[in-house]
């Protein structure tokens, strides 16, 4: 109903092989975003079979972003870059500074999709908004405690000097039963405004 014009996914796409259906990947191909659909992997892609999750998910209409950065248009011109790495447990090494270098380079606003919330001092300045998820925002009741040791942010915005932020969200489902306690699903949309625009946001960079 929200007629995006970018649909994102930062990982953790489903939990068991078993929900990788035909029929589950329609349902967000209905979506159609204007712009694109753009995904990165979580650490759930890594348990189970990683050969059918990356089918899954291109199955459901995303470009997958694997230490790669690409380029939207709209109308004829360059608005946006969007970066994305795999999560660690994936086995794959990528150097988030040389990714976002490259991104970076042509001066967009820079939107970096990246599985856990850890918003590495290397990298800020390098992207304007750092999309990310993994905690759940810790699912189930006192699990947040255990889950606030290694992330200092499970849920929301934080800002940072370098002129980057990061959004964590709790996520639109769960892992393991299907339970959540005092951590509400949520589906997180964010508008953004060009930077001297009137509205309740200003986005970063110089073409958000």
């Amino acid at each position: 109903r929200e007629k995006p014009d970018i649909l994102v996914m930062t990982g953790d796409f489903t939990d068991l092989y078993t929900r990788w259906t035909p029929a589950r990947a329609a349902l967000f191909r209905e979506i159609r975003p204007r712009l694109g659909a753009f995904a990165v992997t979580g650490n759930h892609e890594a348990y189970f079979d990683q050969g059918r999750a990356l089918s899954f998910i291109a199955d459901a209409g995303f470009r997958l972003l694997q230490g790669t950065s690409c380029v939207i248009r709209d109308g004829g011109r360059d608005v946006m870059a969007v970066a994305g790495v795999d999560d660690p447990a994936m086995g794959l090494t990528q150097n988030e500074r040389a990714v976002l270098t490259k991104a970076r380079s042509g001066g967009l606003f820079t939107l970096f999709l990246k599985h856990q919330p850890v918003a590495a001092k290397a990298t800020r300045g390098l992207f304007d908004l750092q999309l990310s998820g993994h905690s759940h925002g810790g699912q189930i009741f006192p699990f947040h405690l255990l889950a606030a040791i290694p992330y200092t942010k499970l849920s929301g915005r934080a800002d940072f000097s370098q002129g980057s932020t990061l959004y964590v969200s709790r996520g639109s489902g769960y892992w393991g039963p299907p339970i959540r306690i005092f951590a509400p699903r949520e589906i997180t949309v964010i508008d953004l405004v060009r930077r001297g625009a009137e509205g309740p946001d200003k986005g970063g960079g110089q073409n958000p």
